[in-house]
């Protein structure tokens, strides 16, 4: 493929915070019109770069150039008027405001000096219709789907005249019908002379919709590749500086006891599941997104317990009315959602790690911080969470040492049954590789797992039987040999089969 001229120049930048360089001497570029991916390891240094681009952060020392001219970029404003959009994985959108009126928040159309509602609205349906998107414009954004909330953000770029738009992870939460939509309406931001910026470490998303890729490693940049000039192998080998001859590098051992069964579980739309979890073994949660995975988790984690049905640990039946009686039987959930309900992220690594075991801490009503601050420290170096300390904010943390902060708070609690609700969602090849390391080390431990997973390749990687959920019932059960993604994919797709044996 012909390279694309030079649009959006980054030359040199370099970027440092307390006790760590974030970038060094990184040199980006972006043609315009074109797709260009930004690919690299959790906390390789992307976020940044994208911060200050955007205005968000200053660099201390390069140079960025548009058009051929340098600019100063000292602030969002700044990046706004140069023609330069953000779209984040946490929207910036009013939920309780319409699409019109986010699109065009703060630069709303006037009519002798009040809004005018009606040509907010016509130049709204014009913008959209220019990228083939339908919304029902009087509805509050908050009862969009996340699909359609993306779009509105993607119009209001438009509107402001971005001609750089990056998204991060912009597909960590569509379905594949969503995705194919997506991928579609960033086509016709290239045909209208748009420049993307795709970052996503969903690297088969890279090779259908990217031109070129820049991959970073700890700060630097590593190279600049063509799509058609690299396989998969050869990203992974970039970002993590070393071959990964096994992405799912699973154990199989011998199944033990009978640890979860689940006899009829029932709440809202899901009707009637029935499944088993044994010590030693992981059993992989499947569907389509909707499918009610995440109900039957929070269920078993009491945080909505059933309307009907029975939960049984080690064959006994016990009722689960709140999480905290959960964490008592050693039940632990790892959410999908870890920065809202995983973690918390005004506290430091030390605080969230102890904070479901703090009692264990608590003389005379003081908490005995050294022996805290020790517990914290080990379960720090166990997983391996980079971090400057165990007093660093996990806000600051990338998604891959925010996800093992959760899971050493888990194993701090000594949990016996875990949920893992998309355990390596928005996460780095690298990263993955050392929870599915994680998940081996729990079941030698004798522990069990529920693993709900959206990516395919990963249940049939790592678990040893997979069950799937359509409409909210459980269709289907399959082993590990059994399974594969086509087998899958008819089961989540077709019709609910309420009578089949489920063991």
């Amino acid at each position: 493929m012909k390279r694309a001229a030079p649009f959006l120049e980054m030359i040199g930048i370099t970027k440092t915070y307390p006790g760590v360089q974030a970038l060094k001497n990184v040199n980006f570029r972006v043609g315009k019109a074109e797709i260009h991916a930004l690919v690299g390891e959790n906390g390789a240094g992307k976020s940044t770069l994208m911060k200050i681009l955007a205005g968000a952060e200053h660099m201390d020392s390069g140079e960025i150039k548009m058009y051929g001219r340098s600019v100063s970029i000292d602030s969002p404003h700044c990046a706004q008027e140069l023609g330069i959009a953000i779209i984040y994985q946490e929207f910036n959108l009013v939920p309780q405001l319409g699409a019109a009126e986010n699109i065009f928040l703060g630069r709303e159309p006037k009519r002798f000096g009040f809004v005018d509602f009606k040509k907010e609205k016509r130049d709204a349906e014009q913008l959209l219709q220019t990228l083939g998107i339908s919304l029902d414009l009087d509805i509050p954004v908050q009862y969009l789907s996340v699909a359609q909330q993306q779009m509105v953000e993607i119009a209001k770029a438009l509107s402001v005249q971005a001609k750089i738009i990056a998204m991060d992870e912009p597909s960590a939460t569509l379905t594949q019908h969503e995705l194919k939509n997506l991928f579609t309406l960033i086509r016709t931001l290239k045909d209208q002379g748009v420049s993307v910026i795709y970052i996503s470490h969903r690297l088969e998303e890279i090779f259908e919709i990217c031109d070129r890729l820049t991959v970073l490693r700890d700060g630097e940049r590593i190279g600049v590749k063509n799509v058609d000039e690299i396989d998969r192998d050869g990203i992974i080998e970039m970002m993590v500086g070393r071959q990964i001859t096994d992405e799912f590098p699973k154990e199989t051992f011998p199944p033990g006891p009978e640890i979860l069964r689940v006899k009829g579980l029932s709440r809202g739309f899901v009707k009637n599941v029935s499944f088993s979890v044994h010590r030693g073994e992981i059993v992989a949660l499947t569907g389509l997104v909707g499918a009610g995975r995440t109900e039957i988790a929070r269920m078993i984690f009491g945080a909505d317990p059933p309307d009907a049905g029975k939960i049984l640990l080690a064959g006994k039946e016990v009722r689960i009315a709140s999480p905290r009686q959960a964490i008592d039987h050693g039940i632990c959930l790892l959410t999908e959602d870890r920065k809202n309900q995983g973690l918390i992220l005004g506290m430091n690594i030390r605080e969230n790690i102890t904070l479901p075991t703090l009692r264990d801490y608590c003389r005379c009503f003081f908490i005995a911080g050294g022996k805290e601050r020790r517990q914290a420290l080990q379960s720090m170096r166990e997983l391996r969470i980079k971090a400057p300390s165990g007093e660093s904010e996990v806000r600051n943390l990338s998604g891959g040492n925010q996800q093992k902060t959760i899971l050493a708070k888990w194993l701090h609690a000594k949990s016996a049954l875990y949920l893992f609700d998309e355990p390596t969602r928005g996460i780095d090849v690298g990263a993955k590789r050392e929870i599915y390391l994680l998940m081996n080390e729990l079941l030698r431990q004798d522990a069990g797992i529920l693993m709900i997973s959206s990516e395919l390749p990963e249940a049939l990687g790592m678990a040893d039987r997979v069950l799937v959920m359509s409409c909210g019932r459980l269709v289907g059960e399959l082993t590990r040999e059994e399974a594969t993604q086509e087998k899958i994919m008819d089961l989540a797709t077709g019709a609910p089969h309420p009578d089949r044996r489920i063991t």
